[in-house]
C-alpha cells in the first residue's frame, strides 16, 4: 500500500510542475487592450506625443500581465474623414478610444456613447459641450483642458509686453475647427487693447497672399493658431519664412526650443504637454481598471513653458525687456 501512496504523491507533483508553469505563464500573457487612436493630423505629426503617452502607460505597469495594442486612425489635416475613421474604431470593439483636439473627439462621442473616450488638448470642454462639467464630466468622456481662451489671451499679453505700443494682431486660424470662433471672440474681449484679426488659412489657396494680405493691414505681430492641422511642422517652417520676409514677428504653441529655432519663431508659450499627456495615462490606467470615466474630473494645466527666440528678433531688429528674458524657461541665442 505504501508504494501506491508514493506513485500517486509522484503523481499529483508532476502534474504541478506541468500546471503550475502553465498557470504562470497564462498570467504572464493576460488580457491584451486594445486602444484606439484618433488624431486630426498625421501619423509623423502625432508620433511624439504619442510616445510620451505610451511610455506613461509602461510606467504605470502596462506590460508583460497588462498589454495594450493601439489601433491608430489619423486625418491627415482634413476633418471630414474624422466621422468614417471613428466608426472604424467603433466597429473593431476597442477598448478605449483616445483623442487629441476638439474636431477628434467630438468625431469619437457622435461614434459611440458606450466606449470610453479619454481626450486631451480640448481647450474648453464644458463651453464646447463636449463634458457637462469639469467636476463631473458625465457620459463616456473625461480628459485633459488646455484652457485656449485663456492661454489665447495670456499669448496677446505677452506679446504686448514683448512689443509694447503693439495694437494690431493677426491670428492665422484654421476655420475648419469648430473651437475657433469661441476663442477668437472671448479674446477679443479682454481689455488689453488689441485689434485681433483673422486670416482663415483654410479659405486660401495661396499662404503668400496670405501673409501679403496681412501686411496691407498693417498688421504688427502674427499668433498661429493652436489648431493641429494647422499648426504641423511643415507648416510652421512655411509660416516663419514668410513671417520673418515680411516682418511679422511670430507666436505660437511649440513648447521645445529646436521647434521654435526652426521655425523662426519669436515667443513660443504653451501648457506642458508631457504632463498632460500623463495625466492622460493615468486616467486610461483607472479606466481599464474599471472607473467610470463621467466621473473623473477634467484635468487642467499647472505647468507651463515660454520661450523667446533671440535670434529670430535680432533678424527682425527687436529687443526683448529683460523683465520678460528673465521669466522664460528657454532662450535661443
Amino acid at each position: 500500500m505504501l508504494w501506491k501512496a508514493v506513485l500517486a504523491l509522484g503523481l499529483v507533483l508532476s502534474i504541478c510542475a506541468v500546471t503550475f508553469p502553465l498557470d504562470a505563464e497564462a498570467q504572464q500573457v493576460g488580457r491584451v487592450y486594445r486602444i484606439g487612436v484618433l488624431g486630426a493630423s498625421t501619423a509623423a505629426e502625432h508620433a511624439e506625443d504619442l510616445g510620451v503617452f505610451r511610455q506613461a502607460l509602461r510606467e504605470l505597469g502596462w506590460v508583460n500581465e497588462r498589454a495594450i495594442a493601439f489601433e491608430e486612425r489619423y486625418a491627415d489635416g482634413r476633418y471630414e474623414r474624422l466621422p468614417r475613421l471613428a466608426a472604424e474604431l467603433v466597429a473593431l470593439k476597442v477598448d478605449l478610444i483616445f483623442t487629441g483636439g476638439t474636431p477628434a473627439t467630438e468625431a469619437a462621442m457622435k461614434a459611440t456613447r458606450e466606449i470610453p473616450i479619454v481626450f486631451w488638448s480640448i481647450g474648453d470642454p464644458v463651453r464646447q459641450k463636449v463634458v457637462q462639467s469639469l467636476a463631473h464630466p458625465g457620459g463616456n468622456v473625461t480628459g485633459s483642458s488646455i484652457m485656449s481662451a485663456e492661454m489665447s489671451v495670456k499669448r496677446l499679453a505677452l506679446l504686448q509686453e514683448a512689443l509694447p505700443g503693439i495694437k494690431r494682431v493677426a491670428w492665422l486660424i484654421n476655420g475648419a475647427n469648430p473651437a475657433t470662433a469661441y476663442y477668437l471672440q472671448w479674446a477679443a474681449s479682454q481689455p488689453l487693447g488689441i485689434q485681433v484679426q483673422t486670416f482663415d488659412i483654410r479659405e486660401s489657396e495661396n499662404v503668400e497672399k496670405t501673409f501679403e494680405k496681412m501686411s496691407r493691414a498693417d498688421m504688427q505681430a502674427l499668433i498661429i493658431f493652436d489648431d493641429g492641422a494647422l499648426a504641423t511642422d511643415a507648416n510652421l517652417k512655411r509660416f516663419g519664412g514668410l513671417a520673418l520676409k515680411h516682418r511679422l514677428p511670430m507666436m505660437t504653441s511649440d513648447d521645445e526650443p529646436g521647434a521654435a529655432a526652426d521655425h523662426a519663431v519669436l515667443i513660443a508659450y504653451s501648457e506642458d504637454t508631457p504632463a498632460l499627456l500623463r495625466r492622460a495615462a493615468a486616467y486610461v490606467d483607472k479606466i481599464l481598471k474599471g472607473s467610470n470615466p463621467g466621473d473623473l474630473p477634467i484635468e487642467q494645466p499647472t505647468k507651463f513653458r515660454l520661450i523667446i527666440n533671440l535670434k529670430t528678433a535680432k533678424a527682425l531688429g527687436l529687443t526683448i525687456p529683460q523683465s520678460l528674458l528673465v521669466r522664460a524657461d528657454e532662450v535661443i541665442q
